[in-house]
């Protein structure tokens, strides 16, 4: 007997696979192209093509009566939750932890320092030919919170220590205590909103956390605080923002929109105050290694009958 392991990458690409021959496995590669590389039917490990969408995503879920392991590559997987209920009971959902915490770290860094210091004005300056002095913010002294702290949160605030910053404060769904220190829970927002310089939200997107970032969030910040949302578009109200930003007290760094891709013509393009990245929190030279790496240890552990890692969901 073997078993249809679909790649998003070509096998021969990733170091450290099972052999097939001995772990009786046949590598299909599939990248969201509009022919399946095989039948779904026979597909007992399945990894989620990347950045392709929910569409692509879900596409091979309901004719893959036998996967035993969906396996994102992506730290989210709101993508793939639509389809979750075509599949049989005890399928593993496994997310790509480990994978992007390096890049949307230094992403998140870039956007605050870019967005205090004024580095868009600057490009714009240069552009024209204009000298722009002034004075801009520094992060230095400046009190962060960090709502959503998983292995991402904790890796930006990795990337804070050496910044100065006056505190560091933390919220996850739940409240617990990590080596730098408490995470508040997120009952205590409200409370802790008031204080921040700098808001940055790292969280899934979930029933809990859709729209969490809305008027009543937005209201309590305080003025001249900068929001980065390098989570998902959908955890921020686009309309609360845009009218918070458009009064001109607070300012917003993006990675991500509502809608995504952002259309040309929405008012997020130029509104005042507003940075602006296509989602590419982790999208750079470090994401290939890091997922080859996790496919091949995930498919080693599923040929060896080995418990997953990040296994996030198991359906019912």
């Amino acid at each position: 007997m073997t078993a249809d392991v679909w790649l998003p990458v070509p096998a021969d690409e990733i170091e450290g696979l099972p052999a097939p021959s001995a772990a009786g496995l046949n590598y299909r590669f599939w990248d969201g192209g509009p022919d399946f590389p095989a039948d779904p039917a026979d597909c007992l490990f399945y990894a989620v093509p990347y950045m392709k969408g929910t569409e692509v995503a879900v596409r091979p879920l309901a004719a893959m009566k036998s996967v035993r392991v969906v396996q994102t590559l992506s730290a989210g997987i709101d993508h793939v939750e639509p389809g979750l209920s075509s599949l049989p009971a005890g399928v593993k959902l496994c997310n790509a932890r480990g994978v992007h915490e390096a890049s949307t770290a230094e992403l998140t860094l870039a956007l605050i320092l870019a967005a205090l210091r004024g580095i868009p004005g600057f490009v714009r300056g240069q552009d024209a030919e204009e000298w722009r002095s002034g004075f801009y913010p520094a992060l230095a002294d400046k009190s962060v919170l960090i709502v959503g702290y998983g292995s991402i949160g904790a890796a930006i605030e990795d990337r804070l220590a050496p910044f100065e910053c006056a505190r560091v404060a933390r919220v996850a769904r739940s409240a617990r205590t990590t080596e730098r220190g408490e995470v508040r829970a997120l009952t205590d927002l409200a409370a802790l909103l008031p204080d921040a310089d700098v808001v940055i939200v790292s969280t899934p997107l979930t029933e809990q956390t859709k729209g969490l970032v809305g008027a009543g969030f937005l209201s309590r910040m305080k003025d001249g605080a900068l929001l980065v949302n390098v989570a998902r578009g959908q955890v921020v109200d686009t309309k609360a923002l845009l009218a918070e930003v458009e009064s001109g007290r607070i300012t917003a760094a993006l990675d991500v929109t509502d809608p995504e891709p952002l259309p040309a013509g929405h008012p997020l393009w130029h509104a005042p105050g507003v940075l602006i990245s296509p989602h590419v929190g982790g999208s750079t030279s470090a994401f290939m290694p890091r997922a080859k790496r996790l496919l091949a240890a995930q498919v080693s552990r599923f040929a060896a009958g080995e418990p997953l890692d990040n296994v996030v969901v198991t359906t019912g």
